[in-house]
């Protein structure tokens, strides 16, 4: 069964980039939010983190802050 993954990044954000680079070269589908541009999104990624800082990935309601290829490939079991 697929998860629901939702990053929550900027267009500027280099480890932003890298992370939604990293998730399509693994063939994971995800919903990208612009937190820099819609600010309901940026309240619900701060509600879900606890911080301001992106990228926040959001695996099935398992959050994830940062670039962390190490925990993203455990919860998705890459």
């Amino acid at each position: 069964m697929a998860k629901s993954v939702k990053v929550y990044s900027t267009l500027t954000c280099p480890y932003c980039i890298r992370l939604k680079q990293f998730l399509k070269d693994n063939n994971v589908g995800f919903k990208d939010y612009d937190v820099s541009t819609d600010q309901e999104k940026a309240r619900e990624m701060v509600d879900k983190s606890n911080q301001m800082g992106v990228p926040v990935l959001d695996l099935d309601g398992e959050i994830i802050i940062g670039f962390d290829k190490g925990a993203i490939n455990a919860t998705l079991g890459l």
